[in-house]
């Protein structure tokens, strides 16, 4: 996993996803999306066809296929 796409992306701040997590917790809510781009992601999701989501997944998890730079 070191050299993938998903590996090498900027990780969201570990404080700022507990915050979210434990602030939906407290509202009763059952789906946690901590993030802005994972919420885009997220909406994303429903409306992209199934087949779609799995080729761009694979995509960025074929070993490789991070950037180097």
């Amino acid at each position: 996993m070191m050299d993938t796409e998903i590996r090498v992306q900027e990780k969201d701040n570990p404080a700022d996803v507990a915050r979210d997590g434990y602030d939906a917790m407290m509202a009763g809510e059952e789906q946690v999306v901590s993030g802005w781009k994972n919420k885009m992601q997220v909406a994303a999701a429903h409306v992209t066809p199934a087949g779609t989501l799995a080729e761009q997944h694979r995509d960025m998890a074929e070993p490789g296929s991070a950037k180097n730079g």
